[in-house]
């Protein structure tokens, strides 16, 4: 019989490509890992990795039983939900990964909202960026992730994950006040070709989506300064060091000294927030509320997605 929990330990594998990370994200020794795998391969009779370079692949065997993982693990994730709906699981903690916008923008609300309405419920929030909070959720270090699309994300039909849309939002130009286009409207990006520009490093979701609209407006922006702190790109915008796309509500609260924010003309970069959780588990008695409480706080957040 195959014990569930390898599957666990096989489906990190998978995910992190090497057994030294995938016993890292699971709190285990590398050592361990292996044990557990190989004792796997000896339950199902198949060899299920094989080594490719410096890490590890799954053999077409693992492959379909990594496909019968996902929906084990669902399945065993509906379990634990519906038993602690039968307790009547209303009070424990629910541990939250989420980027620092999207806690201002719908977490830190949420959370407001649950206070009132379910006292035993008790958020645990955590900064990550979007392209971090998801990986935490498959790993178990998070229940619940706000995060963003972004390339190489997890589809919207991945097994693993269970999704609720959030809010989109445009990015705009942010722009030192004495640039030629300050007085402008809005600000074609096309325009912008031959400027410096501030973006965040590399990996991070809104530089993919900084990066795909100078793409599809004809040109690669000419990165000069990079950080990943939205009032850093002001202010270097404010200092005339560059121009910059930023979400809109990133903005928000943020003293922009000698700073104009135009949007963009034509079609826009859009950041697209959602929140996941494991496949399974979004009927928990726990998780339920805390998604109905961000679904709430987003209501009235996005605005038409022209991309």
């Amino acid at each position: 019989m195959i014990d569930p929990r390898r599957l666990r330990i096989l489906r990190a594998a998978a995910d992190h490509r090497t057994v030294t990370a995938a016993a890292a994200a699971l709190y285990l020794t590398p050592s361990a890992v292996s044990q557990q795998l190989a004792a796997l391969e000896q339950e199902t009779g198949h060899t299920l990795l094989t080594r490719s370079g410096r890490g590890v692949r799954l053999t077409p065997a693992g492959e379909i039983l990594l496909e019968h993982a996902n929906e084990v693990l669902a399945q065993l994730e509906r379990a634990e939900a519906e038993l602690a709906a039968y307790a009547d699981g209303t009070a424990g903690e629910v541990r939250i990964a989420a980027f620092a916008t999207g806690i201002a923008e719908v977490l830190a609300p949420a959370v407001a909202r649950l206070a009132r309405r379910h006292p035993g419920i008790r958020p645990r929030v955590r900064d990550a960026e979007g392209d971090a909070s998801l990986p935490m959720v498959l790993d178990g270090e998070a229940d619940l992730a706000v995060a963003v699309e972004y390339r190489g994300a997890p589809r919207e039909d991945d097994p693993r994950l269970a999704r609720v849309p959030l809010y989109a939002e445009p990015f705009d130009a942010v722009l030192h006040a004495g640039h030629p286009l300050a007085q402008a409207p809005e600000v074609a990006l096309a325009s912008l070709a031959d400027s410096d520009w501030i973006g965040q490093s590399a990996g991070n979701p809104c530089q993919d989506m900084v990066l795909l609209a100078c793409e599809l407006a004809g040109f690669a922006p000419r990165l000069v300064h990079v950080s990943d702190d939205f009032r850093a790109v002001a202010a270097l915008a404010g200092a005339g060091a560059g121009v910059a796309l930023v979400p809109r509500s990133a903005l928000r609260g943020i003293g922009l000294k000698d700073v104009v924010v135009r949007p963009v003309a034509g079609p826009a970069a859009f950041r697209r927030v959602f929140a996941a959780v494991r496949r399974g588990g979004e009927g928990h008695p726990l998780i339920r509320p805390v998604l109905d409480a961000l679904a709430e706080s987003a209501a009235g957040l996005s605005q038409p997605d022209t991309v």
